[in-house]
């Protein structure tokens, strides 16, 4: 099935069977990963002893592994001109290292497992955001990334779910539950392996043996969006901050999953809204109104003092996420039109914003330590204040030729 073939065989909702496929798969994998996802942060502060720092630490770590090889893995792709092999080698990994924390004993062993897990997010994501782009039309490249990110949100709504039901079940054991989350990422490499079809535009390109990363073939515009969403990413703290602050405010951990769910649920069913109305009204703006809700939900979360309230702002929360996510993707598609460079620019993307959670999560760890919840989250609303004027000059340069 060659690419032209690819967008002709439309499925459901005018996208492609690859686009669904791959969807099937975040949502399995999401599944999984969000069964164990926002029981890590309480795992190693109540089992394992660990610090809020630490915590962030560990998250931070584990981002930045995964950034880092999305650059090589996105370079990588478009060199050989595959995208599924690699895709399927990253997700097995992540597959494989979830049922592993359940028999972490101190925190650096949680380290290093969320270490493997990332290293399977850093191999696959590249490949698969450029094979996603490639198999749908440009006007419909918004609502095939909302769509996919929904699916991945959705999962991450299921997860924790399936946690709440079956936690009472075990009776509240962390590590038996973690065993449990590797079903559903088995059954996402199954779909993968069976489902997804790798396009072959790039079969005949690329024929260099070295793989050379020559960063100045990607645009003047395309740097500036990086340096912009880079900003962004310092000013974000992991949603495990988020539900650390849940807690504070008195919501009891049985409910922990839940709030999560509330958070994913937005923010999968407003993916697909918020993509459509980018492919209407334009990628670049749908983001800048996601920046905008990050820096208010930020300020809420530094004031909230109500275990009820607190639920209408992760609800809140979800909006920036569904606005900001799978459109940010959808800009890169507009920025970098080479099909030959498509994969190392969103492993460029991916890789330069994971890796500025580390410092981001640790400066909002050691603020929170140090000065408390409040002005960990003015931190992060002020940063978004400033990444969206950086976010701005984009507009400003692309209308005017600044």
């Amino acid at each position: 099935m060659d690419q032209k073939e690819s967008k002709k065989e439309k499925r459901f909702f005018g996208l492609d069977k690859n686009v669904l496929s791959m969807s099937a798969v975040s949502f399995l994998n999401d599944v999984s990963s969000e069964m164990v996802y926002p029981f890590i942060p309480i795992f190693l502060t109540t089992v394992l002893g660990a610090s809020v720092a630490f915590v962030g630490l560990v998250e931070g770590i584990a981002d930045a592994t995964a950034s880092i090889l999305k650059i090589f893995a996105g370079r990588l792709s478009d060199k050989i001109g595959k995208r599924k092999p690699i895709v399927v080698l990253g997700y097995s990994l992540s597959a494989i290292a979830k049922p592993i924390l359940s028999f972490a004993t101190a925190p650096w062993q949680v380290l290093v497992v969320r270490f493997m897990d990332r290293v399977g997010k850093g191999t696959r994501e590249a490949p698969r955001d450029a094979l996603i782009s490639s198999s749908v039309e440009k006007k419909d490249i918004g609502k095939a990334f909302g769509f996919n990110r929904g699916a991945d949100r959705m999962g991450a709504t299921l997860g924790p779910f399936l946690a709440f039901l079956i936690l009472p079940l075990i009776n509240n054991d962390l590590r038996t539950l973690f065993l449990f989350s590797f079903v559903a990422s088995f059954f996402a490499v199954l779909v993968l392996i069976i489902f997804v079809k790798d396009t072959k535009a790039l079969e005949k390109q690329n024929n260099e043996p070295k793989i050379k990363f020559e960063f100045n073939k990607l645009s003047t515009s395309f740097r500036i969006f990086i340096f912009a969403t880079t900003l962004f990413s310092l000013a974000g703290a992991t949603e495990t901050m988020l539900i650390l602050r849940a807690k504070d405010v008195g919501v009891p951990i049985v409910l922990l999953p839940i709030i999560y769910l509330v958070y994913n649920l937005t923010y999968s069913l407003f993916s697909v809204p918020a993509g459509v109305l980018a492919d209407k009204f334009g990628h670049r703006n749908t983001y800048m109104l996601g920046m905008v809700i990050f820096s208010g939900t930020y300020i809420l979360f530094a004031n909230i003092t109500s275990s009820v309230a607190i639920w209408f702002v992760f609800a809140i929360y979800g909006l920036y996420s569904a606005f900001t996510d799978g459109v940010g993707r959808a800009i890169v598609s507009d920025l970098v039109g080479q099909e030959e460079w498509k994969a190392t620019a969103y492993g460029v993307y991916s890789a330069v914003t994971g890796l500025a959670l580390l410092p981001g999560s640790l400066i909002f760890g050691l603020i929170w330590d140090n000065y408390g919840a409040s002005m960990a989250f003015y931190y992060g609303a002020i940063l978004g204040i400033f990444s969206l004027f950086a976010f701005a000059f984009l507009r400003i340069k692309d209308q005017y030729g600044a």
